[in-house]
Protein backbone atom coordinates (compact mmCIF):
# COMPACT_ATOMS: atom_id res chain seq x y z
CA UNK A 1 0.00 0.00 0.00
CA UNK A 2 1.49 3.52 -0.93
CA UNK A 3 1.19 6.66 1.14
CA UNK A 4 -0.44 8.32 -1.93
CA UNK A 5 -3.49 5.68 -1.41
CA UNK A 6 -3.80 6.78 2.53
CA UNK A 7 -4.14 10.51 1.57
CA UNK A 8 -7.30 9.28 -0.54
CA UNK A 9 -9.62 8.26 2.47
CA UNK A 10 -11.29 11.50 3.32
CA UNK A 11 -12.49 9.94 6.63
CA UNK A 12 -8.97 9.95 7.69
CA UNK A 13 -8.15 13.62 6.41
CA UNK A 14 -4.20 13.23 6.61
CA UNK A 15 -2.04 15.63 5.32
CA UNK A 16 1.77 14.91 3.99
CA UNK A 17 4.27 17.30 4.79
CA UNK A 18 7.03 15.72 3.46
CA UNK A 19 8.43 13.06 1.50
CA UNK A 20 7.46 11.07 -1.42
CA UNK A 21 3.91 9.96 -1.64
CA UNK A 22 4.53 6.75 -3.79
CA UNK A 23 6.57 4.74 -0.94
CA UNK A 24 5.03 1.51 -0.05
CA UNK A 25 4.53 0.10 3.56
CA UNK A 26 4.10 -3.44 4.23
CA UNK A 27 2.22 -2.88 8.02
CA UNK A 28 1.64 -0.33 10.62
CA UNK A 29 3.41 0.41 13.90
CA UNK A 30 2.15 2.36 16.61
CA UNK A 31 4.95 3.17 18.83
CA UNK A 32 6.42 6.57 21.45
CA UNK A 33 9.67 5.18 22.32
CA UNK A 34 12.49 7.67 21.97
CA UNK A 35 14.26 5.42 20.19
CA UNK A 36 12.08 2.09 18.70
CA UNK A 37 14.65 0.56 16.26
CA UNK A 38 15.27 -2.60 17.87
CA UNK A 39 11.54 -3.36 17.60
CA UNK A 40 11.52 -2.58 14.01
CA UNK A 41 11.58 -4.74 10.80
CA UNK A 42 11.59 -2.41 8.01
CA UNK A 43 8.85 -1.14 5.42
CA UNK A 44 6.58 -0.34 8.57
CA UNK A 45 4.18 2.81 8.56
CA UNK A 46 5.21 4.57 12.04
CA UNK A 47 2.55 6.10 13.89
CA UNK A 48 3.63 7.84 17.06
CA UNK A 49 2.01 10.24 19.20
CA UNK A 50 5.33 12.14 19.96
CA UNK A 51 5.34 12.10 23.70
CA UNK A 52 8.95 11.00 23.41
CA UNK A 53 9.39 14.91 22.28
CA UNK A 54 10.93 17.29 24.64
CA UNK A 55 13.88 19.62 22.46
CA UNK A 56 14.29 19.82 18.83
CA UNK A 57 17.48 17.56 19.50
CA UNK A 58 14.92 14.23 19.79
CA UNK A 59 13.07 14.73 16.50
CA UNK A 60 16.89 13.74 15.00
CA UNK A 61 17.65 10.93 16.98
CA UNK A 62 14.03 9.69 16.42
CA UNK A 63 14.04 9.77 12.23
CA UNK A 64 17.75 8.33 12.82
CA UNK A 65 16.27 5.44 14.34
CA UNK A 66 13.73 4.89 11.95
CA UNK A 67 15.75 5.28 9.12
CA UNK A 68 18.40 3.06 10.25
CA UNK A 69 15.40 0.47 10.48
CA UNK A 70 14.66 0.81 7.34
CA UNK A 71 11.01 2.26 7.77
CA UNK A 72 8.81 3.26 5.17
CA UNK A 73 7.41 6.35 6.44
CA UNK A 74 6.38 7.92 10.08
CA UNK A 75 2.38 9.33 11.18
CA UNK A 76 3.00 12.19 13.70
CA UNK A 77 -0.49 12.53 15.27
CA UNK A 78 -1.30 15.87 17.14
CA UNK A 79 -3.15 15.22 20.41
CA UNK A 80 -0.10 15.56 22.34
CA UNK A 81 1.55 18.69 21.46
CA UNK A 82 -1.43 19.89 19.44
CA UNK A 83 1.23 20.26 16.31
CA UNK A 84 3.62 18.57 14.44
CA UNK A 85 7.06 20.37 14.90
CA UNK A 86 9.39 21.74 12.38
CA UNK A 87 12.34 20.43 13.66
CA UNK A 88 10.65 16.69 13.00
CA UNK A 89 9.78 18.12 9.46
CA UNK A 90 13.12 18.85 8.74
CA UNK A 91 14.70 15.61 10.23
CA UNK A 92 12.53 13.53 7.81
CA UNK A 93 13.07 15.53 4.66
CA UNK A 94 17.15 15.21 5.27
CA UNK A 95 16.29 11.44 6.06
CA UNK A 96 14.21 11.06 2.81
CA UNK A 97 11.25 9.93 5.19
CA UNK A 98 7.88 10.73 4.36
CA UNK A 99 6.12 12.41 7.33
CA UNK A 100 2.04 12.40 7.43
CA UNK A 101 0.09 14.45 9.80
CA UNK A 102 -2.57 12.93 11.32
CA UNK A 103 -5.21 15.13 12.93
CA UNK A 104 -6.32 15.08 16.53
CA UNK A 105 -10.15 13.42 15.85
CA UNK A 106 -8.53 10.50 14.43
CA UNK A 107 -7.35 8.23 16.56
CA UNK A 108 -4.58 5.82 15.82
CA UNK A 109 -6.48 2.80 16.26
CA UNK A 110 -9.15 3.74 13.54
CA UNK A 111 -6.47 4.68 11.23
CA UNK A 112 -5.12 0.88 11.83
CA UNK A 113 -8.28 -0.55 11.43
CA UNK A 114 -9.02 1.43 8.15
CA UNK A 115 -5.60 0.75 7.16
CA UNK A 116 -4.56 -3.43 7.84
CA UNK A 117 -7.78 -4.43 5.42
CA UNK A 118 -6.09 -2.68 2.37
CA UNK A 119 -3.12 -4.09 3.09
CA UNK A 120 -4.73 -7.75 3.24
CA UNK A 121 -6.09 -6.94 -0.01
CA UNK A 122 -2.51 -6.17 -1.38
CA UNK A 123 -1.84 -9.53 0.13
CA UNK A 124 -4.51 -11.30 -1.48
CA UNK A 125 -3.74 -9.75 -4.97
CA UNK A 126 -0.20 -11.40 -4.67
CA UNK A 127 -1.35 -14.45 -3.91
CA UNK A 128 -3.56 -14.10 -6.76
CA UNK A 129 -0.67 -13.39 -9.22
CA UNK A 130 1.21 -16.21 -7.60
CA UNK A 131 -1.97 -19.00 -8.73
CA UNK A 132 -1.90 -17.49 -11.81
CA UNK A 133 1.62 -17.70 -12.33
CA UNK A 134 1.66 -21.37 -11.23
CA UNK A 135 -0.82 -22.42 -13.73
CA UNK A 136 0.64 -20.39 -16.42
CA UNK A 137 4.27 -22.38 -15.33
CA UNK A 138 1.86 -25.74 -15.17
CA UNK A 139 0.64 -25.31 -18.86
CA UNK A 140 4.55 -24.36 -20.55
CA UNK A 141 4.44 -20.92 -20.86
CA UNK A 142 7.81 -19.84 -21.76
CA UNK A 143 10.08 -16.83 -20.61
CA UNK A 144 8.49 -14.21 -22.55
CA UNK A 145 5.09 -15.22 -21.67
CA UNK A 146 5.78 -15.43 -18.04
CA UNK A 147 7.38 -11.75 -18.40
CA UNK A 148 4.30 -10.36 -19.88
CA UNK A 149 2.13 -11.95 -17.79
CA UNK A 150 3.70 -10.64 -14.67
CA UNK A 151 4.85 -7.30 -16.03
CA UNK A 152 1.47 -6.54 -17.20
CA UNK A 153 -0.16 -7.31 -13.90
CA UNK A 154 2.52 -5.52 -11.36
CA UNK A 155 2.07 -2.27 -14.05
CA UNK A 156 5.71 -2.57 -14.68
CA UNK A 157 7.69 -2.64 -17.83
CA UNK A 158 11.23 -3.21 -19.44
CA UNK A 159 14.01 -6.01 -20.16
CA UNK A 160 15.93 -8.89 -19.40
CA UNK A 161 19.67 -8.75 -20.24
CA UNK A 162 22.42 -11.15 -19.77
CA UNK A 163 25.44 -10.01 -18.25
CA UNK A 164 27.11 -9.59 -22.03
CA UNK A 165 24.53 -7.24 -23.15
CA UNK A 166 21.96 -9.52 -25.04
CA UNK A 167 18.21 -8.87 -24.45
CA UNK A 168 16.52 -12.05 -23.58
CA UNK A 169 12.96 -10.67 -23.19
CA UNK A 170 11.46 -7.01 -23.39
CA UNK A 171 12.79 -4.46 -24.93
CA UNK A 172 15.59 -2.06 -24.08
CA UNK A 173 17.31 0.66 -25.82
CA UNK A 174 20.98 0.54 -24.35
CA UNK A 175 21.28 -3.56 -23.42
CA UNK A 176 24.85 -3.24 -23.41
CA UNK A 177 25.32 -0.12 -21.14
CA UNK A 178 22.42 -1.58 -18.48
CA UNK A 179 24.86 -4.82 -18.87
CA UNK A 180 27.51 -2.85 -17.58
CA UNK A 181 25.90 -1.20 -15.09
CA UNK A 182 24.69 -4.23 -13.74
CA UNK A 183 27.94 -5.45 -13.81
CA UNK A 184 29.66 -2.97 -11.76
CA UNK A 185 27.51 -1.30 -9.62
CA UNK A 186 28.22 -1.82 -5.68
CA UNK A 187 24.72 -2.43 -4.93
CA UNK A 188 21.50 -3.86 -6.57
CA UNK A 189 18.68 -2.69 -7.08
CA UNK A 190 20.48 0.73 -8.78
CA UNK A 191 19.11 3.77 -10.71
CA UNK A 192 20.76 4.01 -14.17
CA UNK A 193 19.50 6.76 -16.08
CA UNK A 194 16.03 5.94 -16.49
CA UNK A 195 15.86 2.84 -15.33
CA UNK A 196 15.91 0.67 -12.05
CA UNK A 197 18.06 -2.80 -12.12
CA UNK A 198 17.47 -5.87 -10.03
CA UNK A 199 19.56 -8.85 -9.88
CA UNK A 200 17.28 -12.39 -11.21
CA UNK A 201 18.71 -14.88 -9.05
CA UNK A 202 22.17 -14.92 -6.86
CA UNK A 203 24.34 -16.83 -8.93
CA UNK A 204 27.52 -14.77 -9.79
CA UNK A 205 26.89 -11.68 -12.11
CA UNK A 206 29.33 -12.85 -14.60
CA UNK A 207 26.75 -15.11 -15.95
CA UNK A 208 23.89 -13.50 -14.56
CA UNK A 209 20.72 -12.03 -15.90
CA UNK A 210 19.36 -8.10 -14.84
CA UNK A 211 15.75 -7.11 -14.72
CA UNK A 212 15.81 -3.57 -16.18
CA UNK A 213 12.67 -1.74 -15.00
CA UNK A 214 11.52 1.24 -16.88
CA UNK A 215 11.46 4.18 -14.49
CA UNK A 216 12.93 4.55 -11.19
CA UNK A 217 11.56 2.00 -8.98
CA UNK A 218 14.10 2.46 -5.78
CA UNK A 219 10.60 3.48 -3.36
CA UNK A 220 8.84 0.66 -4.89
CA UNK A 221 11.34 -2.33 -5.24
CA UNK A 222 8.83 -4.94 -3.89
CA UNK A 223 7.41 -4.84 -7.76
CA UNK A 224 11.43 -5.03 -8.81
CA UNK A 225 11.79 -8.26 -6.55
CA UNK A 226 8.64 -9.77 -7.42
CA UNK A 227 9.39 -9.55 -11.38
CA UNK A 228 13.16 -10.63 -10.91
CA UNK A 229 11.69 -13.46 -8.98
CA UNK A 230 9.07 -14.74 -11.77
CA UNK A 231 12.14 -14.36 -13.81
CA UNK A 232 14.17 -16.18 -11.95
CA UNK A 233 11.70 -19.33 -11.33
CA UNK A 234 11.87 -19.65 -15.29
CA UNK A 235 15.50 -19.42 -15.11
CA UNK A 236 15.97 -22.33 -12.61
CA UNK A 237 13.20 -24.79 -14.66
CA UNK A 238 15.56 -24.19 -17.75
CA UNK A 239 18.82 -24.94 -15.91
CA UNK A 240 16.87 -28.39 -14.68
CA UNK A 241 16.81 -29.60 -18.40
CA UNK A 242 20.24 -28.06 -19.13
CA UNK A 243 21.86 -30.44 -15.87
CA UNK A 244 21.07 -33.32 -17.89
CA UNK A 245 23.01 -32.27 -21.02
CA UNK A 246 25.87 -31.40 -19.17
CA UNK A 247 26.38 -34.74 -18.47
CA UNK A 248 26.21 -36.13 -21.75
CA UNK A 249 28.80 -34.03 -22.84
CA UNK A 250 30.90 -34.66 -20.05
CA UNK A 251 30.34 -38.33 -20.96
CA UNK A 252 31.74 -37.50 -24.80
CA UNK A 253 34.50 -36.06 -23.40
CA UNK A 254 35.58 -38.71 -21.22
CA UNK A 255 34.81 -41.05 -23.86
CA UNK A 256 37.24 -39.56 -26.63
CA UNK A 257 40.32 -38.93 -24.27
CA UNK A 258 39.51 -42.65 -23.18
CA UNK A 259 40.32 -43.93 -26.51
CA UNK A 260 36.37 -44.88 -26.96
CA UNK A 261 35.73 -46.47 -30.51
CA UNK A 262 34.30 -44.14 -33.24
CA UNK A 263 30.68 -45.71 -33.28
CA UNK A 264 30.52 -45.01 -29.72
CA UNK A 265 31.60 -41.28 -30.62
CA UNK A 266 29.11 -40.90 -33.07
CA UNK A 267 26.51 -41.90 -30.72
CA UNK A 268 27.77 -39.40 -28.01
CA UNK A 269 28.11 -36.34 -30.83
CA UNK A 270 24.53 -36.63 -31.93
CA UNK A 271 22.98 -36.93 -28.47
CA UNK A 272 24.66 -33.46 -28.04
CA UNK A 273 22.78 -32.75 -31.00
CA UNK A 274 26.19 -32.39 -33.83
CA UNK A 275 25.03 -34.87 -36.54
CA UNK A 276 27.98 -36.76 -37.57
CA UNK A 277 29.12 -34.83 -40.88
CA UNK A 278 27.87 -31.65 -39.32
CA UNK A 279 31.35 -29.05 -38.76
CA UNK A 280 32.02 -28.23 -35.45
CA UNK A 281 34.16 -26.18 -32.60
CA UNK A 282 35.26 -27.04 -29.29
CA UNK A 283 35.76 -24.37 -26.76
CA UNK A 284 37.30 -24.28 -23.45
CA UNK A 285 37.09 -21.62 -20.87
CA UNK A 286 38.03 -20.74 -17.18
CA UNK A 287 36.96 -17.55 -15.53
CA UNK A 288 39.53 -17.00 -12.73
CA UNK A 289 38.65 -14.70 -9.81
CA UNK A 290 42.01 -13.83 -7.90
CA UNK A 291 41.66 -13.72 -4.69
CA UNK A 292 38.46 -15.22 -4.40
CA UNK A 293 38.03 -17.26 -1.28
CA UNK A 294 34.09 -18.17 -2.12
CA UNK A 295 31.74 -18.90 -4.88
CA UNK A 296 31.88 -21.00 -7.95
CA UNK A 297 35.69 -22.56 -9.43
CA UNK A 298 37.04 -21.05 -12.19
CA UNK A 299 35.91 -23.89 -14.45
CA UNK A 300 32.45 -24.17 -13.25
CA UNK A 301 31.69 -20.02 -13.64
CA UNK A 302 33.70 -20.23 -17.06
CA UNK A 303 30.94 -22.97 -18.44
CA UNK A 304 28.29 -20.89 -17.08
CA UNK A 305 29.48 -17.81 -19.26
CA UNK A 306 30.34 -18.90 -22.09
CA UNK A 307 26.76 -20.65 -22.32
CA UNK A 308 25.18 -17.28 -21.56
CA UNK A 309 27.96 -15.57 -24.66
CA UNK A 310 26.81 -18.05 -26.87
CA UNK A 311 22.88 -17.67 -26.31
CA UNK A 312 22.45 -20.75 -24.49
CA UNK A 313 22.41 -22.67 -27.59
CA UNK A 314 24.99 -24.74 -26.19
CA UNK A 315 26.04 -25.99 -22.40
CA UNK A 316 29.43 -26.62 -21.38
CA UNK A 317 30.68 -29.13 -19.27
CA UNK A 318 33.15 -28.25 -16.34
CA UNK A 319 36.41 -30.57 -15.17
CA UNK A 320 39.50 -30.33 -13.83
CA UNK A 321 41.17 -28.31 -17.02
CA UNK A 322 38.40 -25.92 -17.64
CA UNK A 323 34.46 -26.24 -18.92
CA UNK A 324 34.37 -27.88 -22.29
CA UNK A 325 31.63 -27.21 -24.82
CA UNK A 326 30.88 -28.57 -28.38
CA UNK A 327 29.49 -25.52 -30.14
CA UNK A 328 28.04 -27.08 -33.81
CA UNK A 329 28.47 -24.22 -36.23
CA UNK A 330 25.66 -24.44 -38.49
CA UNK A 331 27.02 -21.99 -41.02
CA UNK A 332 29.10 -19.91 -39.66
CA UNK A 333 33.08 -19.86 -39.43
CA UNK A 334 35.33 -20.03 -36.05
CA UNK A 335 36.32 -17.01 -36.57
CA UNK A 336 32.95 -15.57 -36.16
CA UNK A 337 32.40 -17.30 -33.21
CA UNK A 338 35.37 -16.00 -31.65
CA UNK A 339 34.39 -13.03 -32.65
CA UNK A 340 30.87 -13.44 -30.81
CA UNK A 341 33.16 -14.40 -27.93
CA UNK A 342 35.10 -11.52 -27.77
CA UNK A 343 32.43 -9.24 -28.12
CA UNK A 344 30.84 -10.72 -25.22
CA UNK A 345 34.04 -10.88 -23.33
CA UNK A 346 34.38 -7.24 -23.84
CA UNK A 347 31.32 -6.33 -22.20
CA UNK A 348 32.29 -8.51 -19.39
CA UNK A 349 35.70 -7.19 -18.57
CA UNK A 350 33.60 -4.43 -17.10
CA UNK A 351 33.02 -6.89 -13.73
CA UNK A 352 36.18 -6.31 -11.77
CA UNK A 353 38.35 -9.29 -10.22
CA UNK A 354 36.98 -11.39 -12.98
CA UNK A 355 38.74 -12.70 -16.34
CA UNK A 356 37.65 -14.50 -18.96
CA UNK A 357 40.21 -17.50 -20.42
CA UNK A 358 38.69 -19.02 -23.71
CA UNK A 359 40.26 -21.06 -25.76
CA UNK A 360 38.77 -22.33 -29.34
CA UNK A 361 39.98 -25.40 -31.37
CA UNK A 362 39.57 -25.23 -35.41
CA UNK A 363 36.60 -25.90 -37.40
CA UNK A 364 35.79 -30.12 -36.78
CA UNK A 365 33.89 -33.18 -38.57
CA UNK A 366 33.35 -36.20 -37.10
CA UNK A 367 33.75 -38.14 -33.68
CA UNK A 368 37.37 -38.65 -34.34
CA UNK A 369 38.69 -35.29 -34.19
CA UNK A 370 36.90 -34.66 -30.64
CA UNK A 371 40.09 -35.47 -28.97
CA UNK A 372 42.45 -33.39 -31.11
CA UNK A 373 39.69 -30.55 -30.31
CA UNK A 374 39.72 -30.73 -26.52
CA UNK A 375 43.37 -30.52 -26.37
CA UNK A 376 43.75 -28.09 -28.91
CA UNK A 377 41.09 -25.58 -27.55
CA UNK A 378 43.05 -26.89 -23.87
CA UNK A 379 46.22 -25.59 -25.44
CA UNK A 380 44.57 -22.10 -26.58
CA UNK A 381 43.10 -21.83 -23.04
CA UNK A 382 45.73 -21.89 -21.14
CA UNK A 383 47.63 -19.57 -23.91
CA UNK A 384 44.67 -17.36 -23.16
CA UNK A 385 45.46 -17.23 -19.47
CA UNK A 386 49.06 -16.37 -19.62
CA UNK A 387 47.68 -13.52 -21.35
CA UNK A 388 46.32 -12.55 -18.20
CA UNK A 389 42.49 -13.08 -19.93
CA UNK A 390 40.61 -12.85 -23.32
CA UNK A 391 39.75 -15.28 -26.64
CA UNK A 392 42.44 -17.50 -27.95
CA UNK A 393 42.27 -19.56 -31.15
CA UNK A 394 43.91 -22.44 -32.51
CA UNK A 395 45.54 -20.43 -35.62
CA UNK A 396 47.18 -18.10 -32.49
CA UNK A 397 48.61 -21.70 -30.57
CA UNK A 398 51.02 -22.76 -33.41
CA UNK A 399 53.69 -20.15 -32.87
CA UNK A 400 56.16 -18.71 -30.49
CA UNK A 401 53.67 -17.67 -28.59
CA UNK A 402 52.63 -20.89 -27.18
CA UNK A 403 56.05 -21.85 -26.30
CA UNK A 404 56.29 -18.63 -24.72
CA UNK A 405 52.85 -19.47 -22.53
CA UNK A 406 54.74 -22.86 -21.43
CA UNK A 407 57.56 -20.57 -19.38
CA UNK A 408 56.92 -19.37 -16.18
CA UNK A 409 56.18 -16.33 -15.87
CA UNK A 410 58.90 -15.32 -13.43
CA UNK A 411 61.74 -16.87 -15.73
CA UNK A 412 60.05 -15.16 -19.03
CA UNK A 413 60.22 -11.68 -16.90
CA UNK A 414 63.72 -12.02 -16.04
CA UNK A 415 64.56 -13.07 -19.39
CA UNK A 416 63.26 -9.56 -20.91
CA UNK A 417 64.36 -7.39 -17.86
CA UNK A 418 67.91 -8.38 -18.50
CA UNK A 419 67.90 -8.14 -22.14
CA UNK A 420 65.79 -4.85 -22.25
CA UNK A 421 66.55 -2.95 -18.88
CA UNK A 422 69.67 -1.00 -20.15
CA UNK A 423 67.31 0.22 -23.18
CA UNK A 424 64.06 0.92 -20.57
CA UNK A 425 66.56 2.94 -18.32
CA UNK A 426 68.12 4.74 -20.94
CA UNK A 427 64.40 6.11 -22.52
CA UNK A 428 63.25 6.74 -19.08
CA UNK A 429 66.57 9.28 -18.56
CA UNK A 430 67.02 10.76 -21.81
CA UNK A 431 63.41 10.71 -23.06
CA UNK A 432 64.25 8.33 -26.14
CA UNK A 433 62.75 5.85 -27.92
CA UNK A 434 65.13 2.94 -28.51
CA UNK A 435 62.69 0.39 -27.08
CA UNK A 436 60.01 1.78 -29.90
CA UNK A 437 62.72 1.47 -32.54
CA UNK A 438 63.41 -1.66 -31.65
CA UNK A 439 60.02 -3.34 -31.92
CA UNK A 440 59.35 -1.89 -35.56
CA UNK A 441 63.00 -2.41 -36.46
CA UNK A 442 62.04 -6.10 -35.82
CA UNK A 443 58.74 -6.11 -37.34
CA UNK A 444 59.92 -4.62 -40.76
CA UNK A 445 62.69 -7.58 -40.28
CA UNK A 446 65.60 -5.48 -40.29
CA UNK A 447 64.58 -2.77 -43.00
CA UNK A 448 66.29 0.66 -42.42
CA UNK A 449 64.20 2.16 -44.93
CA UNK A 450 60.32 1.03 -44.28
CA UNK A 451 61.73 1.12 -40.24
CA UNK A 452 62.65 4.86 -40.74
CA UNK A 453 59.21 5.50 -42.87
CA UNK A 454 57.07 4.25 -39.73
CA UNK A 455 58.89 6.22 -37.49
CA UNK A 456 58.84 9.32 -39.55
CA UNK A 457 62.43 9.97 -38.94
CA UNK A 458 65.71 9.87 -41.35
CA UNK A 459 67.11 6.59 -41.75
CA UNK A 460 70.34 7.65 -40.65
CA UNK A 461 68.30 8.52 -37.14
CA UNK A 462 67.84 4.62 -37.07
CA UNK A 463 71.17 3.68 -37.81
CA UNK A 464 72.33 5.70 -34.83
CA UNK A 465 69.62 4.43 -32.25
CA UNK A 466 70.10 0.56 -33.37
CA UNK A 467 73.96 1.38 -32.64
CA UNK A 468 73.25 2.43 -29.68
CA UNK A 469 70.90 -0.35 -28.63
CA UNK A 470 74.18 -2.70 -29.10
CA UNK A 471 76.30 -0.51 -27.24
CA UNK A 472 73.78 -0.44 -24.02
CA UNK A 473 73.00 -4.34 -24.51
CA UNK A 474 76.01 -5.86 -25.84
CA UNK A 475 74.06 -8.46 -28.44
CA UNK A 476 74.51 -7.96 -32.71
CA UNK A 477 71.23 -6.99 -34.63
CA UNK A 478 72.94 -8.35 -37.47
CA UNK A 479 72.47 -11.97 -36.03
CA UNK A 480 69.46 -13.91 -36.18
CA UNK A 481 69.87 -15.17 -32.52
CA UNK A 482 70.41 -11.85 -31.23
CA UNK A 483 66.80 -10.92 -33.09
CA UNK A 484 65.26 -13.27 -32.17
CA UNK A 485 65.97 -12.91 -28.13
CA UNK A 486 64.77 -9.35 -28.64
CA UNK A 487 61.47 -10.47 -30.62
CA UNK A 488 60.60 -12.83 -27.43
CA UNK A 489 61.54 -10.08 -25.12
CA UNK A 490 59.55 -7.58 -26.66
CA UNK A 491 56.38 -9.77 -26.77
CA UNK A 492 56.71 -10.33 -22.55
CA UNK A 493 56.52 -6.84 -22.23
CA UNK A 494 54.53 -5.03 -24.45
CA UNK A 495 56.21 -1.75 -25.15
CA UNK A 496 54.32 1.22 -27.07
CA UNK A 497 54.02 0.95 -30.28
Amino acid sequence: MRISDLLTIDDLRLRLLTGDPAREFSTVHITDLPEPGRYLSGGELVLTGLMWWHEPPDSARFVAALAEAGVAALGAGQAWLGHVPDDLVAACADAGLPLVEVPVEVSFRTLAETVVPRLAGDVRDALGRHRRLVAAIAEGADLRELFELTAAELGVTGAVVSASGEVLVGAAGDPVGLAKAYLTAPRLPVKVGDHTIFAVGRGHRAAGWALACDGDLMDRADLGYELAACVGLERSRMEEGRRVERRLIEQLIVAALGGADVAELNAGLRTCGVAAAEPYAIVNVTAPRPGATRGPDPATLGGQVVEELLGREVVAAAGADGAIAVVPLRERTTAELADRLRAGAGVLAALPDTRLCAGLSGALTGAAAVKGGVEEAGHARRLAEARGGGVVTSDEIYTHALLLATVPGDIRRSFAARLLSPLLDYDRRHQSELVRTLGIFLDCAGSWNACAEQLHVHVNTVRYRVRRIEELTGRDLSTMADRVDFFLALRDTAPPR
